[in-house]
């Protein structure tokens, strides 16, 4: 059954339910289930016993809780801001200086803040989505686009500009070959990791023109049509960039402190949620002292926050319960082991990007695609000749064109939650964006490869 054909069934049952029936819950549920079923030799009760200690499971992970916990308190954070005013107040103080004054600046105000904070995926997602969510009601643009947008930069740059956890978890990856420069080889990576450099080009293409294809296109005609709920307060503008600029500066020093000098290093999990705590905090006494809102309107805007966020958290629990199911079963090194054959040189590199995406896709995770591919790559580059930074460098691309691919992944997740989009709206819309990265990337691996050849 490990490392078996049939390892491949609870990602394939999990996708083919979320694209059926357009749930996500359902599909990931559906999929822990039939793995721990699986790994206990298709004992029906065993195995549904053991999903839900997998599930619950989750929880004893003082990171998963960290994650948990800030994406619930995101929901308040954002809540608050809208109802005290502070965003009306954000959105005014923009116009004022001129910096936000049509569509095409609202779009770019995303795009560049997930371009430009590149410490920690889930704190730049979190920080543009917050920043751009009534921009994106007030001018029309769909919450479908805010996601695509922010997913399509946040997780990308991470993967080119590598001073941050990211980098060091890759260069350790890459350690463990006693290689002589891996600091130089990791460097190394970046020219060819075409899918990163094509998404984040596209993004920026997408944000100026305001063009959109596919089913992004629809919805963005039909946000035309909605009207969006309206908060008629108007607070500070400091009320709301105040807590903002808190969870920004506080991430980054408790990334330096966790990591002992080195960001890279850092607790990203334990940063982001005691930056989310204390930015929260800051903003509930601006509120109060500002007299914005009550100490009741409080609490009730705040639980409201929580209780919306709920849904796509629970996604978030069972994604994290998914990864772990199937790493029992061996999916990961089963699917990596299909694309080990003797291969044309100018080859290799497609056939690692299109496996890195294949698992991806079917675990939700990139980092866990990392560990699996990158000790299968470097091998292959010292055997072939081929330089390692190349065929690594395929890996990186196809596991982050897998996560932007999967209904399943944790990224997605977490750009609905902090773009305030529904999940399975925002990978429908991105999945076409992604394939044609993905598309031209593999092209461009060929003529690169064939000039290796």
């Amino acid at each position: 059954m490990q490392d078996s054909p049939l390892s491949l069934l609870p990602p394939l049952v999990a996708i083919i339910i979320a694209i059926w029936r357009k749930n996500a819950l359902l599909a990931l549920l559906s999929g822990v289930i039939l793995a721990t079923i699986m790994s206990a030799n298709w004992q029906v009760f065993s195995g549904v016993t053991d999903g839900l200690f997998t599930i619950s499971g989750v929880f004893s992970s003082t990171g998963n809780l960290y994650i948990i916990s800030f994406s619930l308190l995101i929901g308040a954070l954002v809540t608050l801001m809208n109802k005290s005013g502070a965003v009306n107040g954000f959105i005014e103080k923009l116009s004022s200086l001129n910096l936000v004054k049509n569509s095409r600046q609202a779009s770019l105000l995303p795009t560049i803040i997930g371009s430009s904070i590149f410490t920690d995926t889930n704190l730049s997602m979190f920080t543009a989505g917050m920043a751009s969510q009534k921009l994106f009601d007030k001018y029309k643009m769909s919450r479908a686009k805010l996601a695509y947008l922010i997913d399509s930069t946040c997780a990308p740059v991470s993967i080119l500009l590598l001073v941050n956890g990211w980098g060091a978890y890759v260069l350790g990856l890459l350690n463990d070959y006693q290689l002589p420069d891996s600091v130089g080889i990791l460097i190394g990576t970046v020219a060819y990791n075409f899918y990163a450099i094509i998404a984040i080009l596209l993004a920026f293409y997408t944000a100026y023109s305001g063009k959109v294809f596919g089913p992004m296109k629809k919805a963005e005609s039909l946000v035309k049509d909605q009207v969006k709920e309206q908060f008629s307060k108007t607070a500070p503008a400091h009320v709301m960039w105040l807590p903002l600029l808190s969870l920004l500066v506080l991430t980054l020093v408790l990334l330096w402190v966790t990591g002992d000098g080195d960001i890279r290093r850092g607790s990203g999990s334990f940063s982001v949620f005691w930056s989310i705590t204390s930015s929260l905090m800051l903003l509930v006494l601006l509120i109060s002292y500002h007299k914005l809102l009550n100490l009741k309107e409080i609490t009730v805007s705040s639980i409201q926050g929580i209780k919306y966020m709920l849904p796509a958290v629970a996604i978030l629990v069972l994604s994290f319960a998914f990864g772990d199911a199937i790493k029992g079963l061996g999916t990961g090194v089963y699917v990596s082991e299909l694309f080990n054959t003797e291969l044309p040189l100018f080859l290799m590199a497609p056939v690692i990007f299109i496996a890195a995406a294949l698992m991806a896709f079917a675990t939700g995770t990139s980092w866990g695609t990392f560990a699996i591919l990158i000790p299968i790559a470097v091998p292959i580059a010292q055997q072939s000749g081929l330089p390692i930074e190349f065929l690594v460098a395929a890996v990186l691309g196809g596991g982050v064109f897998g996560d932007h691919a999967s209904p399943i992944s944790d990224t997605t997740v977490v750009a609905s939650i902090a773009s305030g989009c529904d999940h399975f709206e925002h990978v429908k819309t991105q999945l076409p964006y992604a394939l044609f990265g993905a598309v031209i990337t593999i092209i461009l691996y060929v003529f690169v490869g064939l000039g290796f050849s």
